[in-house]
């Protein structure tokens, strides 16, 4: 007969289809939970590695991992096309490329070996995805979560977490989740978020910047120093700035932030562009009545928005370059944006035991996302496993 050679869907087959589209649903759920930019959130992406590990195949663990990474980072489309002024279709193109690297270790990763195999094989994949190359675009790690369930625990903690996601992709996870979830519960009852030390202030800005090429203007810089002003009447000696509130610096605005704090007691980072014949650098400063310095030089800025090792003319990725800065006197981790995302940047810095971390950024672009608080959770996650103070400052 003509259709002989047709079959109707096995059931076993649908089966394994629902199943498949489970583990896929559950992980972009798991994904959109952890990385909604409440910190106490985090702790739902240990369960990331349990559906990886018992997902039926590899290709629906390809999936899974496309699901964890897209729904984690779902305010990009919207961010890239308002940063362009493009349309929806550069932010999708973008946000997909963005999760390749991600998808393609935790696919090649992938084992249907019980035993230490999935242990020994998602920690290889966490570990790849926290140290360059891979690393580089290794958003959305659940190790993050170490800060919130492990507080002040510092490298232990960061080595429990480590045990624990490996523990998720046993048969004992649901003994596992069980702990953990008794283990936030403890946690949370005391949380309290990361606060500056006394006599230290970071200042939110909302600059509106009508394309990634402008900076601070005259007006922008007075405005700024007005609130500059306003922190130190109220007594602080320490002010943090965002990313970008110095702008392009130069000679000229050098001598301009100078001379309106010599009259000031107070000491002020801010970030900056710094110009050269190869590209710019994207930097902290410290600024005060008697002079400037450069505190810290991004190791990571934004891969192709910014970093365009392809190109001439864009930002300079130091990647392994100085961690840390003194600011004010004091040992400071300086993240800047897109480095709070990131793992090997706050690992790196907290290996020379900085007494506060300083985190900042620009998020102009980001409109209505929760991009900006996604990054503010996790320096502060970061911030309370090794127990240490956290000055935020952004612009949006």
């Amino acid at each position: 007969m003509v259709f002989s050679g047709w079959q109707r869907p096995s059931l076993p087959s649908v089966r394994d289809g629902l199943v498949g589209l489970s583990f896929v649903a559950g992980s972009a759920i798991v994904g959109a939970i952890a990385w909604s930019g409440e910190v106490l959130a985090l702790p739902a992406a240990v369960l990331f590695p349990t559906l990886w590990a018992f997902s039926p195949n590899r290709l629906v663990a390809g999936l899974v991992a496309l699901a964890y990474f897209l729904a984690a980072s779902r305010g990009l489309p919207v961010g890239v096309s308002t940063f362009y002024a493009s349309g929806k279709w550069l932010g999708f193109a973008l946000w997909l490329a963005a999760s390749f690297l991600f998808v393609l270790v935790h696919s090649l990763l992938w084992t249907s070996k019980s035993g230490w195999h999935r242990p020994f094989r998602y920690a290889l994949a966490w570990i790849l995805m926290s140290v360059p190359s891979f690393g580089i675009t290794g958003w959305a790690n659940p190790i993050t979560a170490a800060g919130v369930l492990f507080p002040g625990l510092g490298w232990f903690g960061l080595i429990a977490m480590a045990h624990t996601l490996s523990a998720m992709t046993t048969r004992a996870w649901p003994i596992v989740a069980l702990v953990i979830g008794t283990v936030f519960a403890w946690s949370s009852l005391d949380w309290s978020e990361p606060r500056p030390p006394e006599g230290w202030i970071g200042i939110d800005t909302h600059f509106n910047y009508a394309s990634p090429g402008q900076h601070a203007g005259y007006a922008q810089h007075l405005a700024t120093l007005a609130l500059v002003q306003d922190a130190a009447n109220a007594g602080e000696k320490n002010i943090v700035l965002a990313e970008s509130s110095f702008g392009i610096w130069t000679p000229t605005t050098e001598h301009l932030w100078v001379r309106a704090l010599q009259d000031l007691d107070v000491t002020v980072n801010g970030g900056a562009i710094l110009i050269s014949a190869e590209g710019y650098d994207n930097v902290m400063i410290e600024v005060s009545g008697t002079g400037s310095q450069i505190l810290y030089r991004e190791r990571m800025p934004v891969p192709v928005s910014m970093w365009q090792p392809w190109a001439s003319g864009g930002a300079k990725a130091q990647v392994f370059g100085k961690p840390t800065g003194k600011f004010a006197g004091t040992l400071i981790a300086p993240l800047i944006c897109y480095e709070q995302l990131l793992v090997w940047p706050i690992l790196q810095s907290m290996l020379y035991e900085p007494s506060v971390i300083v985190a900042t950024g620009n998020g102009w672009w980001t409109g209505d996302t929760n991009i900006v608080a996604i990054q503010k959770a996790a320096a502060q996650a970061w911030a309370a496993l090794f127990g240490v103070p956290l000055v935020i400052a952004f612009n949006t």
